[in-house]
């Protein structure tokens, strides 16, 4: 069980209305590469990771992807909430407000809905903490391309912040694979 403590781990300003920019940003919400597939895809691979290291490296990261799912929540909910019909038309959510209002919902940035063939777990730990660095990389590079988008200098924070999250968790990541490899290299008994 974990202690949730109820503040954003890093603020999520907005400068102001911005449905257009909303559009894409939803996409570490609900996306291929967003903060819902990693956090789920971690918190189900530790189950099958060989040791305790590596159990808790995955917790540890799956609950800070939530935490990271929340910071995008708040942005795109303060994109929109305040913008007007007319906005909300311009920027082309006019079909995702017909569904949802501005209420959120997991989807891409091209308004595909989130779903699980986002995530893999294979039970193989080494095939898994390679997976999870791809991830990593994906989430990475979009949000590179989020940054580069972003007319607002407050997302654009934000954004730059997650991004190194990423880099972060790829680099975790990759040290915990070298500590797999030493585990099964430990395990040989002649």
């Amino acid at each position: 069980m974990w202690i949730y403590e109820k503040k954003l781990e890093y603020p999520a300003r907005v400068s102001g209305p911005n449905p257009r920019l909303a559009k894409v940003v939803i996409t570490q919400y609900g996306g291929p590469d967003g903060e819902l597939a990693a956090s789920l895809r971690y918190l189900t691979q530790r189950y099958t990771m060989p040791t305790g290291r590596g159990k808790a490296v995955l917790t540890d990261i799956g609950t800070e992807e939530l935490a990271h799912m929340e910071i995008v929540a708040a942005l795109v909910y303060n994109l929109i909430r305040d913008a007007s019909i007319a906005e909300i038309k311009a920027a082309g959510m006019d079909g995702y407000y017909a569904d949802h209002d501005k209420a959120l919902y997991f989807v891409s940035a091209a308004g595909a809905p989130w779903t699980a063939a986002y995530i893999q777990s294979k039970g193989d730990p080494v095939t898994d903490l390679h997976e999870n660095m791809a991830a990593e990389e994906k989430a990475r590079s979009t949000y590179e391309y989020l940054i580069q988008l972003s007319d607002d200098p407050l997302v654009t924070d934000t954004l730059r912040f997650l991004r190194e999250r990423e880099i972060v968790h790829y680099q975790r990541f990759g040290e915990l694979l070298q500590h797999v490899y030493e585990w099964k290299d430990s395990q040989k008994v002649f």
